[in-house]
């Protein structure tokens, strides 16, 4: 039964690993950027789960309240989606450029571009 009460905090987990395979695995940065957005939803959906009092009313005081949820976590986890989104705009913004001046998006083929023009030099 403790294993039903928990499934937050273990879809979690299962989405930090996921996000940090593909990063690794991965050489295309397209699915970088995606893992890295797996990853980030990790972190959301672990704090919000952090946040949540069972039986907690919003922290307002009111008559017969016992225990309060925290908004804190909610209101970071806020600011932190948009700072995800915004960050996910520009990095899909420097693959774009990336890929206008390399023609690929593979990381051994643009380090590969990139000895071949330092030797060049």
């Amino acid at each position: 039964m403790k294993f039903l009460q928990l499934y937050n905090y273990e879809i979690a987990i299962f989405l930090a690993m996921a996000g940090f395979y593909v990063v690794v695995s991965r050489g295309n940065l397209v699915k970088k950027i995606a893992g890295l957005s797996m990853f980030q939803t990790s972190v959301f959906i672990l704090y919000i789960s952090m946040g949540v009092v069972t039986g907690g009313t919003v922290p307002i005081i009111i008559e017969g309240a016992i225990s309060y949820s925290n908004p804190l976590p909610h209101v970071l986890m806020l600011t932190a989606i948009v700072v995800a989104v915004a960050t996910l705009g520009v990095a899909l913004a420097l693959i774009i450029k990336i890929y206008q001046q390399y023609g690929t998006l593979e990381e051994d083929e643009i380090l590969e571009k990139c000895r071949k023009a330092n030797e060049q030099i």
